[in-house]
């Protein structure tokens, strides 16, 4: 069964499907919206108690309902500045040291930093020997993202590509899943140095928006986009630790990039352990 769901997806028309789906999602649908929205509710246990809005019946479509805001202090940052705070809440899929430009994946699978970034070899060499993390955030999770620590955003690059599903069974069983999938990389300069946030699109990932940009995803091409930031002046973007800088509409995967000897991972970090956005993430080496 597990082959026939991971062979499906080299089938299924991935994009046709996810437009379809964004389409749905973003529908005004009144009583049938509420109706999706209480049996996603009951089917992945969501805890509406933290959300700011708790009747279903608030939310005019399924993509309002899906990216809600939590109440205010839901999520307390960790004010030290040496303590970098976790981007979201997900689960741990993988995490530690870049070794020979190599990220794992998985068991059995590896892949690498180069196209994970979209191919630019000089981007990718200022993390070389560094850290990575890889954080899967399933239909249950609350799913904003927030930053890690404050950081001025250097540059976006939108790459084109797949796009399968990441759940943990997709990732043991998809080789390059995350360098193949369809992402935008945020590169930041932080105290920590530079640092990637890489938000990972997947099947009916809707649309992945950007506080400064908008929705990135859709529309989509085969081209490899960048854009280019000032680092400092009026047209400056820096954000604080815990601020928010995206949102996915459906679930998917963040996968963060560190340089040589800039952090190490909270003893809290285990491969499948849970996280919750503003808990200790790293610490300053």
């Amino acid at each position: 069964m597990d082959k026939l769901k991971v062979g499906l997806q080299y089938w299924l028309p991935q994009h046709a499907l996810t437009r379809l789906v964004g389409k749905l999602a973003s529908a005004k649908a009144g009583g049938l919206t509420t109706t999706i929205i209480n049996w996603f509710i009951k089917q992945y246990k969501v805890n509406m108690d933290e959300a700011l809005h708790s009747d279903p019946k608030h939310f005019k479509t399924f993509n309002e309902f899906f990216v809600r805001e939590l109440k205010p202090g839901m999520r307390p940052v960790v004010e030290d500045e040496a303590v970098l705070t976790h981007p979201a809440d997900a689960c741990v899929s993988q995490f530690g040291p870049i070794d020979n430009g190599l990220l794992i994946q998985a068991k059995n699978h590896n892949y690498s930093a180069l196209e994970l970034l979209g191919g630019d070899d000089a981007l990718a060499q200022e993390f070389a020997d560094g850290e990575f993390a890889t954080l899967y955030l399933s239909p249950r999770d609350y799913h904003r993202v927030h930053m890690p620590c404050k950081g001025t955003l250097r540059q976006m690059i939108y790459v084109p590509g797949d796009l399968f599903s990441v759940n943990p069974l997709t990732a043991e069983n998809v080789p390059n899943l995350f360098a193949r999938n369809e992402r935008v990389v945020c590169i930041f300069d932080t105290e920590f140095g530079p640092m990637a946030q890489v938000l990972v699109g997947a099947t009916i990932v809707g649309s992945i928006e950007l506080t400064w940009a908008g929705t990135v995803t859709p529309p989509r091409g085969n081209t490899v986009y960048r854009w280019d930031y000032p680092s400092e002046g009026d047209n400056a973007i820096t954000f604080e630790k815990g601020q928010e800088m995206g949102r996915f509409k459906l679930g998917s995967t963040v996968i963060n990039l560190f340089a040589k000897d800039a952090i190490r991972f909270d003893d809290s970090m285990q491969n499948t352990a849970p996280t919750v956005m503003g808990t200790a993430y790293a610490h300053k080496q």
